[in-house]
């Protein structure tokens, strides 16, 4: 749901790696009494010290290494720098070994295949993609159920018979070639799409004709953190790339200068033109937007994730155009939502930390010409579209989705009702349209599609997929917790209707925290998995997410990324304080900048927690910004190469404060071999360490995806084997019982 990005749309809106004295010494916190000492064992580490099958797991002993580094004039040891190889030898051996010890246990769990089941028939229903038209056209993706990769399908009309455009799961066998970004031609003529392999941020581009169903000669090759937009008259797209690396560096090398090119159709990608490059800025990128009306390439000037952004311009119509410098400065974020001539809109936060909507005109390019047309308001202004006359206003309100709309004068039109609290998604709809797609989802509704006729203000449904799951039983609700310095933070708590608010149910709290992304309500089949398993899930909108706009965003990055940690913590705290679930019962989990989460959070408090599921994380907080894109996270993290930073860093680095003799929670880590984007490494030396720190019973394991990446494009059938491993970790740690309904049921699921 959420991985770590970059500014705008470069980066779709996107986890990583880190003996028996509690048995009978009395663990417990929090208010909890146990009965006695072999009830408070079971609960208090998740095993049952009754079954005779369950004793001390025989670690790999990887070797230790004489590696020091010295920041800023304080010795830090690294004994397990060699993990940072993925692909030596030792390294192999090493992880060969850890997925052995892992998969053996997880085997042995007798829920585990119960749980498999179950997913897969729930992850079996029909699921859409959001319509795009182009000409006469309408683009969508569909996935039966279980395909590995969704489908994308070509209709003349929504009334007609689709016809499949392209299908990833003929590329690869095992599904591991996945659809990873396109572009539709303005008249419907050209598909070009991004293929990546085994979820590599890298990409490569083919167009296949749409009317003949089969590929050009065009191949385009080191593409990452790109979109690409056609030209008026469909003869090529502009894209972004960056020079071929070195082999092998290719997943693991530092990612600068990227470069803003146009390709045209039948040359060869030698011959493309180099729109625009800053040999002086390693560290900008560009995306390039070709306006609906075919005048300007609006070029949104990135510098990694940092939500500030420059736009610049060329203009199409003059062949001898160069880009113009046109916002420059990085003071705020701008995006480009349309034009009408020389007139552009804007969405930005410049003196708006929660947004809000102004026109600029190009040809009056000095700010006193600027004109506000949307006031920031008391909620966050998510996105806004311009489609039909009408200027569409996605708002966050308190974590959930308000949809308005305006004229573009600003004048209010109206509102979208929507039945729940939930999330809705934009689709992409041109200012020429008259409808617009959208979804919406929540935490108990799989996504639905509706199409919004803008002149008679109406929503239908557009494509509405049936889960074989009784909805009904469960209900969701929203509350507001302190957090360690006082700060009200909301979280929303799905359980089914009759769970007793007595402190037996398991819970699973997940969280992110980072990056100005906010966590909404979302529909997860691993999650009603769960539900169906008694358990109670919980969403937590920590700072540093964007739920509030920058302000909220800024109050959980660099010195102050300690109030994200303090966030979560607060929110375990009063799920068990409101007997939601007690200590040994609790479960935590997140992926990414989320997986860092997990990892600060494991580490400071262990005894809060009864099992940890860090996914894809950042753990080494002194080294992330050495590898790939993460030198791009320093906005959001801070540097260890900067004294100052270098100390608020090293407090909470995952790695770094893991205690020997500590019992740590039952820790699950996944990661994936092929991961660019938060490399592997923070995994491996992240588990090394904690399985050699761990003083208590509890297991420590880290299970390892081959031939995959940061989670982006992974096939479903690893996705329900790597949720089936996941919640069976949790039955056997948190001592649950599947419930006899578990059972997957005869009844075919209904499309």
């Amino acid at each position: 749901m959420s991985n770590l990005r970059f500014s705008g749309s470069v980066l779709s809106h996107l986890a990583i790696a880190l003996l028996l004295a509690c048995l009978v010494s009395g663990c417990a916190k929090n208010g909890t009494e146990p009965a006695d000492d072999a009830a408070e064992a079971k609960d208090t580490i998740g095993i049952d010290p009754a079954r005779a099958d369950d004793g001390p797991l025989a670690y790999p002993h990887p070797r230790q290494i004489d590696q020091v580094d010295d920041y800023h004039g304080r010795k830090v040891a690294d004994p397990y720098r060699w993990l940072e190889d993925t692909d030596s030898p030792e390294t192999r051996d090493w992880i060969a070994a850890e997925n052995e010890l892992t998969f053996a246990f997880l085997k042995k769990i007798p829920q585990r295949e119960p749980i498999r089941k179950r997913l897969e028939q729930l992850w079996n229903y029909e699921k859409y993609g959001i319509p795009t038209r182009r000409g006469d056209r309408y683009f969508y993706s569909r996935n039966d159920g279980l395909q590995n990769q969704s489908v994308i399908y070509v209709a003349d009309s929504l009334a007609a018979e689709p016809q499949v455009l392209l299908d990833p799961n003929t590329l690869s066998e095992d599904g591991t070639v996945a659809l990873s970004g396109s572009a539709i031609s303005d008249d419907g003529r050209f598909f070009a799409y991004g293929l990546a392999t085994a979820g590599s941020d890298w990409q490569e581009w083919r167009v296949r004709d749409v009317d003949s169903k089969t590929d050009l000669d065009d191949v385009l090759q080191w593409i990452k953190f790109s979109t690409a937009s056609w030209a008026p008259d469909a003869d090529g797209f502009y894209y972004s790339r960056y020079d071929e690396p070195d082999e092998k560096a290719r997943l693991t090398g530092v990612n600068y200068f990227q470069k803003l090119f146009f390709h045209r159709l039948g040359t060869p990608q030698s011959e493309d033109k180099l729109i625009y490059e800053r040999a002086d800025e390693k560290e900008w990128g560009f995306d390039g937007r070709v306006s609906d009306d075919g005048h300007y390439l609006v070029i949104r000037v990135w510098r990694g994730t940092e939500r500030k952004n420059q736009l610049f311009y060329l203009d199409l119509t003059k062949p001898d155009a160069q880009v113009v410098p046109w916002i420059a400065g990085f003071d705020a974020q701008y995006d480009f939502l349309g034009n009408d001539g020389s007139t552009f809109w804007l969405r930005t936060d410049l003196d708006a930390p929660r947004h809000r909507v102004i026109t600029a005109n190009v040809d009056e390019p000095d700010r006193e010409h600027w004109k506000e047309v949307l006031p920031e308001a008391t909620d966050v202004l998510q996105s806004a579209t311009l489609v039909g006359g009408r200027l569409v206003a996605l708002y966050l309100a308190d974590a959930h989705s308000q949809v308005k709309l305006f004229d573009y004068e600003g004048q209010p039109q109206g509102e979208i009702a929507l039945a729940e609290m939930g999330t809705v998604a934009l689709g992409d709809a041109r200012q020429e349209d008259e409808d617009l797609f959208y979804s919406f989802t929540s935490f108990l509704a799989a996504p639905t599609i509706y199409r919004y006729d803008v002149r008679q203000g109406t929503s239908t449904v557009f494509r509405q997929p049936k889960v074989d799951f009784g909805a009904d039983d469960y209900t969701t609700e929203q509350v507001f917790y302190p957090s360690k310095d006082g700060t009200k933070v909301p979280m929303f708590i799905t359980r089914r209707k009759d769970v007793p608010l007595d402190g037996t149910a398991p819970a699973h709290l997940f969280g992110y925290g980072g990056f100005d992304i906010s966590m909404t309500p979302a529909f997860s089949p691993g999650r009603l998995v769960w539900l169906e398993m008694g358990g109670v899930f919980a969403l937590a909108n920590l700072r540093g997410g964007g739920e509030y706009g920058r302000e909220w965003h800024e109050a959980g990055m660099k010195a102050r990324k300690q109030n994200v940690f303090d966030d979560f913590i607060a929110a375990g705290q009063w799920l068990v304080d409101h007997r939601y679930t007690r200590a040994e019962k609790l479960a935590i989990s997140g992926r990414s900048n989320g997986g860092l989460l997990v990892g600060a959070a494991l580490t400071q408090r262990p005894d809060l927690f009864g099992a940890a599921l860090p996914g894809v994380g950042v753990m080494d907080m002194l080294r992330f910004h050495r590898f790939t894109i993460g030198w791009a996270w320093v906005s959001e993290y801070g540097s260890a190469d900067d004294p100052d930073q270098f100390d608020t860093l090293a407090a909470y680095s995952p790695l770094h404060n893991i205690k020997p003799g500590t019992k740590y929670p039952a820790t699950l880590i996944t990661t994936a071999d092929h991961d660019d984007r938060v490399v592997p490494g923070h995994s491996f030396k992240f588990a090394a360490t904690l399985q050699g720190a761990q003083a208590g019973p509890a297991p420590i394991l880290i299970r390892i995806e081959t031939s995959a990446g940061h989670g982006a494009g992974t096939p479903t059938a690893k996705l329900i084997e790597e949720a089936a491993d996941g919640y069976a970790f949790l039955a056997k740690t948190l001592a649950i019982d599947v419930p006899a309904g578990l059972e997957p049921k005869p009844a075919a699921v209904e499309h």
